[in-house]
């Protein structure tokens, strides 16, 4: 039996129906692992000790009582628990960031997944660009001038926060579009980190994939097609989970990065490909693990906890 600990969003408000953590705490509970949640917020570090607040729980698979809470207690991380899933959702903001330094302190002795140094050093667009010629025309930079010039350059692209998450902020702008210049001024406005500009992929209209790779392999993918008339195909704003078979171009692009996810202790990371193109490798909370499930059978979250059951046996 594993001690476990998930640093995660408020468990009570999952929906059990689609929940990837919620399916990786099922999984764990069912295989007789013991569960705690906490919320990052009550990360303590003392004397080079690090303690959090948390609440055993008990769960089951009835919507609206779907966890029984037991007392809070303090949890010292590196001798009570053998495991961390650090599964808050972002923004990826010096919070998160400050959370990840903090999970260091006990990672490897009590196992943290994603390992969270790996996880602060690979922001989910821009580790992409560690792999060229996988990812379709892309600039990351705050200046206005070489914003403006990529858009000239490629005509139809799409604009998006660095660090933001779920399809927020993105947009989609025309060859002949006249307001990228009030969208930087907004962001700019709002944050001081870059945005990401990229060559729009037509391909998107038929969907947009999530790939699950366990420890550098690909496990399987689910299709996320957007709305009609729509750029951005992330589930929780009107996309449709379908399922989708794997092609030769996806496996050729996790066969590429799969080596580094897996030299890098990222154990459970979703990539997003459109077309031929490998767009983004989310290493925070990457979702679709229930919809992968519900289409093939195949179980990423089983696959994960054979990863970290082995790694815990040795």
């Amino acid at each position: 039996m594993l001690k476990v600990a998930v640093q995660m969003d408020p468990v009570e408000g999952v929906d059990i129906e689609v929940d990837t953590t919620w399916l990786m705490m099922m999984t764990a509970q069912d295989r007789g692992h013991a569960i705690w949640v906490y919320d990052f917020r009550t990360l303590a570090l003392e004397e080079g000790r690090l303690y959090c607040r948390a609440r055993p729980v008990a769960l089951q698979h009835v919507a609206g009582s779907h966890v029984t809470f037991g007392d809070w207690v303090k949890l010292d991380l590196a001798d009570d628990i053998d495991v961390v899933l650090m599964r808050q959702d972002p923004p990826f903001d010096m919070a998160y960031v400050t959370a990840t330094y903090m999970l260091e302190t006990v990672h490897p002795k009590t196992l943290v997944v994603n390992d969270p140094a790996e996880v602060r050093s690979a922001p989910e667009k821009l580790m992409v660009t560690a792999f060229p010629g996988l990812q379709p025309p892309t600039l990351i930079s705050s200046d206005p001038v070489a914003l403006t010039e990529f858009h000239k350059k490629h005509g139809d692209v799409v604009l998006k926060p660095l660090h933001g998450n779920g399809g927020s902020g993105v947009v989609k702008l025309r060859a002949d579009d006249p307001n990228l210049d009030a969208l930087i001024e907004i962001h700019a406005a709002g944050s001081r980190d870059p945005l990401v500009i990229q060559k729009f992929i037509p391909a998107v209209s038929k969907g947009d994939k999530r790939i699950l790779l366990i420890d550098g392999e690909p496990v399987g993918a689910i299709n996320r097609v957007p709305a009609e008339g729509a750029v951005r195909s992330n589930l929780h704003v009107g996309g449709t989970a379908m399922p989708v078979e794997l092609t030769p171009r996806d496996l050729e692009l996790c066969a590429a990065i799969g080596p580094t996810l897996k030299e890098r202790g990222l154990i459970f990371v979703g990539i997003d490909v459109i077309g031929e193109y490998l767009t983004e490798i989310n290493v925070t909370s990457p979702t679709g693990a229930q919809q992968l499930k519900r289409f093939t059978g195949i179980d990423a979250t089983a696959l994960m906890w054979d990863v970290i059951e082995a790694k815990r046996a040795t």
